[in-house]
């Protein structure tokens, strides 16, 4: 009995496994098919046209004392380059095609910015996340070498900026220098910020913060400013309100 029942088993099996080859089959000669139709399509479209068959010349009975015609010497052969040139695709063909190129383009870099956006969802979400940018504002008492961030006296950024990255800084830009999870609680961060200060002397500066850390992510901005008054720079730390908290 199970002899039976094992035979009939290794039946359907054969059974399946022979119908899905059949399939796959079919399906790779239909996607030849289709292919070659396609290739053939696009060649004749590239094919010059052929040339017209001259109808026989009609056949008259022979005369008696037919003089011989005169004989004509033999015209030269068409040269290569006066022959009929292939056709050329028309340029709106390429401009569609060019468009369905720039088209791809613009969906896979829209892909990659949901791709970016979803892995940062998943690696930092909202209950843990924290995040520290800088910015400065005006920056002629300052020169900005580097940036360094201590979280819970433990190092989480080290950034050495360059010369077109100060520039962008000193036109408004903002920039994420660190983006991390943080349990719940009572957190401290400290940041060292190193450049020349006034007179070319090297400056060196460090700010603290203490914030408290809940459910929402939390965003810190390290700003650089410059005081007139004091002729040299001064840095402090703006704890940015979660969108869920209410405005004061």
């Amino acid at each position: 009995m199970m002899d039976g029942s094992l035979r009939m088993l290794t039946a359907r099996c054969r059974l399946t496994s022979i119908a899905m080859a059949r399939a796959a089959r079919i399906w790779v000669a239909g996607l030849a098919v289709g292919f070659a139709a396609s290739t053939a399509a696009f060649g004749a479209d590239d094919a010059p046209p052929p040339a017209a068959v001259a109808p026989p010349a009609a056949v008259t009975p022979p005369t008696e004392a037919a003089p011989p015609a005169a004989v004509t010497p033999p015209t030269e052969a068409a040269s290569p380059a006066k022959a009929a040139a292939p056709t050329e695709a028309p340029p709106s063909e390429f401009s569609n095609l060019d468009n369905r190129i720039q088209d791809t383009k613009s969906e896979v870099i829209q892909l990659n910015r949901d791709l970016m956006v979803l892995e940062e969802e998943l690696l930092f979400p909202a209950s843990t996340q924290v995040a520290v940018f800088v910015s400065m504002d005006v920056g002629k008492l300052f020169d900005l070498d580097s940036v360094k961030v201590k979280l819970d006296d433990k190092e989480v950024a080290n950034y050495l900026y360059t010369p077109s990255e100060v520039q962008a800084l000193h036109r408004g830009g903002v920039q994420r220098v660190y983006l991390g999870n943080l349990r719940a609680g009572s957190h401290e961060l400290v940041a060292f910020f190193t450049g020349g200060g006034p007179h070319q002397r090297d400056y060196r500066r460090a700010t603290t913060v203490k914030f408290d850390k809940g459910t929402d992510p939390k965003y810190i901005e390290l700003r650089i400013k410059d005081s007139t008054g004091k002729l040299q720079p001064e840095f402090d730390v703006k704890i940015w309100p979660s969108p869920s908290t209410p405005p004061e």
